[in-house]
C-alpha cells in the first residue's frame, strides 16, 4: 500500500480536521457508510411506492362508477391481498435490516487486520481527553492529551473509560460512537487507511462544555508516526535562553504545577492535560482553538471566557511574565 507523506502545513490548515461519516478513511467507517446507503435506498424506495400507491388509490376512487355488490366484494378481496402483501413485505424488510445491522455490528467488533495492534487507552474527563499509549517494553509508554497519533494501515485497539460522567467517543471518518463509562472499560477497534487529520467529538451530553470536548486523530505514514513517538518519549527540552528559563520558573512556582505535568521537571500532577510536548500539538482546549501564541495567551489568562465552566482557573500575570511563560510552553515540542 502506497502511503502519501503528510506535510506539516497540511496538518495546520483547517485544524478542525475532516469530520464526515460519508468520507470513510477506514474499514469500520466504510461498513457504516454501506449500511447507511442501503437503509437510505430501501427507505426511499418504500416511500416512493407508498406515495404512488396512495395517489393511484385516490384517483381511482374519484373516477370510479358506483360499484355493484359483487364488485365491492371483489375490491375488498383485492384490497385485503394488497394489505397482506404489504405487511409481509414490511416484515421481510425489517428482518433484512435486522440481519444486516447485526452483521455490520459484528464485523465492526473484529480487529481491522492481522498485524499486532497499537493499544491506546483513552480516558474521558470534563472536558478533555487523556490519551495513554501502551507498550510492552518498560519505559516506552507515554501520555498525551486531546490528540491521537496513529500509523496508517495499522489496526488500533482503543480501551475507553471515564473519570467522571458518561462520555462518547465519535470519530465519524474512522468509526461509529462508543461510550466511555465510569468504572467500566469498553473496547473498540479502528484502522486509518489514509493519512490525514480527522476530528472527533464527544457524542454524549456530559455537562456545560460538552460541545467543546473535541479531539483530533492524526493518521501519519508509519515512518512519520515512529519519529513522532520517539520524540514524545523524550523529556521536555531544557530552556536555552533566559526568557524561557524564566518561563519555566513561572510554570513551576505559579498555579500551573498544581494541575499539569511536564516530563523531566518536578511538575507531575495529573489533574489536567500533560504538557510535556504541548508546543507540538495542533490545538488547545480539547480542539477548541488552534495552538497559536495569541490563543494560548488568551487561554492562560482567561480560559473561562473561551470555555465557560472549564476546570482551569484564570491566571493573573504581568505582560512580561505571560510572554516568558508562552515562550516556555511553545518550546515544549
Amino acid at each position: 500500500m502506497t502511503v502519501p507523506t503528510l506535510a506539516p502545513m497540511a496538518l495546520l490548515q483547517g485544524f478542525g480536521g475532516r469530520m464526515s461519516a460519508l468520507e470513510p478513511a477506514g474499514p469500520q467507517a466504510e461498513r457504516i457508510q454501506r449500511l447507511t446507503w442501503f437503509l437510505l435506498a430501501v427507505a426511499t424506495t418504500v416511500t416512493v411506492i407508498v406515495v404512488v400507491a396512495a395517489l393511484v388509490a385516490a384517483l381511482r376512487r374519484r373516477r370510479a362508477a358506483p360499484p355493484t355488490t359483487e364488485e365491492e366484494r371483489r375490491h375488498e378481496r383485492t384490497a385485503a391481498r394488497w394489505v397482506g402483501g404489504a405487511v409481509a413485505t414490511t416484515i421481510v424488510i425489517l428482518l433484512v435490516f435486522l440481519g444486516i445491522d447485526f452483521a455490520t455490528g459484528r464485523a465492526m467488533g473484529q480487529p481491522a487486520g492481522d498485524e499486532r495492534p497499537l493499544t491506546i487507552e483513552v480516558i474521558g474527563r470534563q472536558w478533555w481527553w487523556e490519551v495513554r499509549y501502551e507498550d510492552p517494553q518498560a519505559g516506552r509508554s507515554l501520555t498525551t492529551a486531546n490528540e491521537i497519533h496513529v500509523p496508517v494501515g495499522r489496526p488500533v485497539l482503543l480501551k475507553l473509560s471515564s473519570r467522571d460522567v458518561i462520555h462518547s467517543l465519535w470519530v465519524p471518518n474512522l468509526h461509529g460512537k462508543k461510550d466511555l463509562v465510569p468504572g467500566h472499560q469498553t473496547v473498540t477497534w479502528f484502522r486509518a487507511d489514509s493519512a490525514g487529520v480527522f476530528r472527533g467529538q464527544c457524542a454524549e451530553f456530559c455537562g456545560h462544555q460538552h460541545a467543546k470536548m473535541g479531539l483530533l486523530v492524526v493518521a501519519d505514514p508509519p515512518a512519520a508516526f515512529a519519529a513522532w513517538y520517539e520524540r514524545q518519549l523524550l523529556p521536555a527540552t531544557e530552556p536555552a535562553d533566559s526568557v524561557r528559563q524564566a518561563g519555566k520558573q513561572l510554570f513551576l512556582t505559579k498555579g500551573c504545577v498544581l494541575c499539569h505535568a511536564v516530563g523531566g521537571t518536578p511538575a507531575a500532577s495529573r489533574v489536567g492535560p500533560d504538557l510535556t510536548h504541548v508546543g507540538s500539538r495542533l490545538t488547545i482546549g480539547a480542539a477548541s482553538l488552534p495552538n497559536t501564541r495569541g490563543h494560548l495567551a488568551g487561554w492562560i489568562v482567561d480560559p473561562q471566557r473561551i470555555k465557560p465552566g472549564v476546570r482551569m482557573p484564570p491566571n493573573q500575570l504581568a505582560p512580561a511574565e505571560l510572554q516568558a511563560l508562552l515562550r516556555y510552553l511553545e518550546g515544549l515540542r
